[in-house]
C-alpha cells in the first residue's frame, strides 16, 4: 500500500515491485513449509530471516531517503511474520534477538540512506519485541500442555494394560498357586512344603500386581533424575541370611537408576532363594567408584552348572536374563556372572554414573 501511495518517492519503482512480488511468493512458500512439523526447523527459519532482511535492505535500492520519512521500509510489516516464526521455534530469547536485530537493521538502513531516524522507528521495534515475547511465551505454554496431554494418554494406556494383565494373572496363575497351596496342605509331607512355597509366591504376586496398579503413574522427570542414596533400598533387602555391605558415605545415583538396580538385586536374591538349599548365605557388596557403582551379589550355594543359564533362556525361562541382565543393560551398565559347581554364584552389576 505504501508503494502505491508514495510511488513518486521511489527511485527505482521496478525494484520495489520486484520486492513485493518476492514477498508474495515467499509468503506462500513459508506458509506451506511451516505447516509441516518436519520442515519447521532452524534451517527454514534462517532462510526466512535472510529473505526478510534482504527485502528490508532492498529499500535502499528502490526508494529515496524522503520515502522513509513518509513510510516504513518496504518489508517492515511483512517482517513481523519471520519474527513471530522465530518466537515459536527459538522461544522468547530468539524472538527478542530477532526483534532487536530488526531495529539495528532499520537504523543501519536509515544511516546508509542518510534518512532521519524518527520516534516511529523506535516504537516499531518495541511493538515487534512485545509481540514476539508474547507469542514465544504462548508457544512454550502450548508445547508444555501438549507434553502433559501425551503423558496422560500414555499413563491411561499403561493403566489399562496393567489392569488387563492383573485380570489375566488372577484368572490363571493366582488360582493355580492357590490350588497348589490347598492340595499341598491336604496331602502333607513334601507336598506341604511345596504348598507353602506356592502360598508365599501367591502372596508376593498379589502384592506385586496391587502395587503395580497403585504406582502406575510415572514419576516426574525431575524426581527420576534426583540423586538418591542406593544404600537405603538395598538395606531393606537384608535379613537373617542376606548381608548387605555398603560404604559409610551415601552412594548417589539418579532415582530411576536406584530403583532399577535395586530391582535387579532383589531378582538375584530371589533366584538364589529358589535355587539354593535352605540356609544358603548371600552377601551383597556395594562399591562406590569414581565413574561407576558396582553391586555384587554372592552366595555359597551349589553354583550353576556350565550352560544352565543358556538352556534356561532357550527353554523360555528368562528370570535372570530379563530381571537382572536386562535392567542393568537398560541403564547402560554391564553384568558378569561367575559360577562353578560347588563354589557358589557371583553376579557383578556395574552401572555408570552418567
Amino acid at each position: 500500500m505504501s508503494v502505491v501511495q508514495h510511488h513518486e518517492h521511489l527511485v527505482r519503482p521496478w525494484a520495489a515491485w520486484a520486492v513485493l512480488v518476492l514477498m508474495s511468493v515467499w509468503t506462500l512458500v513459508t506458509a506451506y513449509a511451516y505447516a509441516r512439523p518436519a520442515w519447521r526447523t532452524w534451517r527454514l527459519l534462517t532462510a526466512d530471516l535472510a529473505v526478510a532482511f534482504g527485502c528490508l535492505f532492498a529499500t535502499g535500492l528502490a526508494a529515496s531517503p524522503y520515502f522513509l520519512t513518509q513510510a516504513p521500509p518496504l518489508s517492515s510489516y511483512w517482517f513481523a511474520g519471520a519474527a513471530l516464526s522465530a518466537s515459536v521455534i527459538w522461544g522468547r530469547r530468539g524472538a527478542a534477538t530477532v526483534a532487536l536485530a530488526y531495529g539495528f537493521a532499520d537504523i543501519t538502513l536509515r544511516v546508509l540512506m542518510a534518512a532521519d531516524i524518527t520516534a516511529a522507528t523506535v516504537r516499531g521495534v518495541v511493538l515487534l519485541l512485545l509481540a514476539c515475547l508474547a507469542v514465544g511465551y504462548m508457544a512454550r505454554v502450548a508445547e508444555q500442555a501438549e507434553e502433559r496431554f501425551a503423558r496422560a494418554v500414555t499413563l491411561e494406556a499403561r493403566i489399562r494394560e496393567r489392569e488387563q494383565l492383573a485380570r489375566s494373572i488372577h484368572d490363571s496363575v493366582l488360582q493355580v498357586l492357590a490350588l497348589v497351596r490347598r492340595r499341598g496342605d491336604e496331602i502333607g509331607g513334601e507336598a506341604a512344603e511345596l504348598g507353602r512355597m506356592a502360598g508365599e509366591q501367591e502372596v508376593r504376586l498379589r502384592s506385586l500386581v496391587a502395587d503395580g496398579l497403585e504406582t502406575a503413574a510415572p514419576s516426574s522427570p525431575a524426581a527420576e533424575a534426583a540423586p538418591t542414596d542406593l544404600r537405603d533400598p538395598l538395606r531393606r533387602l537384608q535379613n537373617a541370611r542376606v548381608s548387605v555391605s555398603a560404604p559409610a558415605t551415601p552412594v548417589l545415583l539418579p532415582g530411576h537408576a536406584v530403583a532399577e538396580l535395586t530391582a535387579a538385586v532383589a531378582a538375584a536374591l530371589d533366584n538364589a532363594e529358589r535355587h539354593c538349599p535352605p540356609g544358603t548365605r548371600v552377601w551383597v557388596l556395594v562399591e562406590d567408584e569414581e565413574h561407576a557403582v558396582t553391586v555384587t551379589v554372592r552366595d555359597d550355594g551349589p553354583g550353576v552348572p556350565p550352560g544352565r543359564l543358556a538352556r534356561a533362556r532357550a527353554d523360555g525361562r528368562l528370570g535372570v536374563a530379563q530381571s537382572v541382565l536386562g535392567r542393568v543393560r537398560d541403564l547402560g551398565g554391564t553384568t558378569e556372572i561367575h559360577s562353578e559347581p560347588g563354589e557358589g554364584t557371583e553376579i557383578e552389576m556395574s552401572v555408570p554414573r552418567g
